[in-house]
Parts: C-alpha cells; sequence; structure tokens
C-alpha cells in the first residue's frame, strides 16, 4: 500500500475498509505521511499496536 492510500483509509468515516498486516486484520490509527510509516492496531486489543512501514500493509 502506498501512503496516500493509507492517508485516504485513515480518513475514511465509513471504516469499511478491510486492511491486513501479515495477515492479520489491523485497524490504522495513525499515518506518518512524511516517513511513510503507519501505527495499526492489530486485532482487537487496543494495547497491541505496531509503527510499520505502510508497504507492508494490505488491502482487502
Amino acid at each position: 500500500m502506498d501512503v496516500k492510500r493509507a492517508m485516504a483509509i485513515y480518513q475514511d468515516k465509513s471504516h469499511n475498509v478491510d486492511v491486513k498486516l501479515e495477515g492479520q486484520p489491523v485497524w490504522i490509527e495513525n499515518v506518518d505521511e512524511v516517513n511513510g510509516m503507519a501505527t495499526v492496531q492489530v486485532g482487537s486489543r487496543p494495547t497491541n499496536t505496531q509503527t510499520v512501514n505502510v508497504e507492508r500493509l494490505q488491502e482487502g
């Protein structure tokens, strides 16, 4: 995924976009456009977050 798409998903108020990190469902919590990084929540636990390169994220 590229930074522009990650930002669009992050800003989407419907929250109906399926995003995965290495096969695990994630929720985009923040996007750092300058550095191409995203903070994501892995699974359903709010405390399980990771900051990863947006290129590691997959849509659908």
